[in-house]
């Protein structure tokens, strides 16, 4: 009897962690609705790179650095409509970076045509986990409460959710942005890991996880 009720329990509990890990809305999964690894931990297969930075692979993190006063970026060679990401990162040095997605590049160019990011910048009240971008300037950031919740010098999990015009930042378990953007630009394109112009860009990105929802 002990055993029948442990195995009822387990079999009720299976339906909970399945609905919990569904998409809003959504309600079987899809077999492209999966997480799947876009960094193996060993080299850039999969990634491209856009401008003259220094991007690397050491001890299983891709290293990014400034090394022109010019943007940089590592951009994934799929692109993504809908989806969740969910990293790790860590600010080296002082230096201003982000998560673009719907990215795309003006041809032979750093220059962003399409696209937002999820800013990222280990320096007080400078908006980590705010919304910039698509010819805007900032479009959405934190409350001032949620401004520290950034480790400055160490690894921080950071889970981006984007969901057509829906957008949300969790930070280090917190969630820091919740925006429902009303005027939408960009829908589909690269993810693109950054470092900003100045040449002071110095991070680490490990266990960097997609979540693919687009449909086409």
């Amino acid at each position: 009897m002990r055993k029948l009720i442990v195995a009822l329990t387990a079999a009720l509990a299976l339906p909970v962690l399945f609905l919990a890990q569904t998409p809003k809305g959504k309600k079987d999964l899809l077999p492209n609705e999966q997480w799947v690894k876009l960094f193996n931990g060993k080299d850039l297969t999969g990634w491209t790179k856009v401008g003259n930075e220094k991007w690397t692979v050491e001890d299983g993190t891709i290293h990014g650095q400034g090394v022109t006063k010019q943007y940089g970026y590592l951009m994934t060679e799929k692109d993504y409509k809908d989806f969740w990401l969910s990293l790790r990162y860590k600010c080296e040095d002082d230096g201003n970076s982000g998560i673009y997605f719907h990215t795309r590049f003006k041809p032979g160019t750093v220059d962003v045509s399409s696209g937002m990011q999820f800013e990222i910048d280990r320096t007080e009240n400078h908006h980590t986990g705010g919304l910039y971008g698509d010819d805007r300037g900032w479009i959405a950031w934190p409350s001032p409460e949620y401004e520290y919740v950034m480790r400055p010098t160490d690894w921080n999990d950071m889970l981006m959710k984007v969901e057509g015009n829906h957008m949300i930042c969790i930070l280090n378990g917190v969630v820091v942005i919740d925006f429902t953007d009303p005027k939408p630009k960009s829908f589909d394109g690269g993810i693109a890991l950054q470092l900003h112009s100045g040449g002071e860009g110095n991070m680490r990105f490990k266990d960097i996880y997609v979540r693919d929802m687009s449909h086409r």
